[in-house]
């Protein structure tokens, strides 16, 4: 929104429903393909514009079960047909002037943290985002600010992991 505001974009934030798709909401390995289906058919039903993802060629190594929902909705991906991965998506940023952008840390979906076959809860995103951000707001202090602060939600039971930096900054310096 911020960035939209900046630029003069004209910005419409929608619902995608995915909390009323079940198959979503059991969280099986293939979750974001019911998320992606869910955005782009309802980004379909306000626009006949084409739609474009973020994706880059990082992306295409592992499974990605979004890109199958992307390519059943026509949906390009400038970045992979440029062939550019995320280091140069990020170089790219950079020699744009949008340097706040290019310094981003990943952010993956909240749902991402949850182990797949425990049910996606709103209260159980609200916590992870709520955990990650008090870790985060704590440790700046020590460490500055964060790359990464995850916490997962296990059937085992609640981890937090902390980028290498970060956690070698907690250690204190080396003797």
């Amino acid at each position: 929104r911020d960035e939209a505001a900046r630029a003069g974009w004209s910005l419409r934030v929608v619902e995608a429903g995915e909390f009323a798709d079940p198959n979503y909401r059991a969280n099986p390995v293939n979750r974001c393909f019911f998320c992606k289906t869910n955005l782009y058919g309802t980004i379909r039903e306000v626009t006949d514009r084409t739609m474009v993802s973020g994706a880059n060629l990082d992306d295409l190594g592992e499974y990605r079960p979004r890109l199958d929902a992307a390519r059943e909705h026509g949906v390009r991906h400038p970045f992979v047909e440029a062939t550019l991965d995320k280091a140069a998506v990020r170089a790219l940023a950079r020699d744009l002037g949008l340097g706040a952008v290019a310094e981003l840390p990943a952010a993956p979906c909240l749902s991402s943290r949850v182990e797949t076959g425990i049910r996606i809860e709103p209260e159980t995103l609200a916590f992870i985002h709520a955990v990650e951000g008090l870790v985060s707001r704590s440790l700046d202090a020590v460490t500055g600010p964060r790359r990464a602060v995850r916490c997962r939600v296990r059937a085992a039971g609640i981890v937090v992991e902390l980028d290498p930096d970060s956690l070698a900054a907690l250690d204190g310096p080396r003797q």
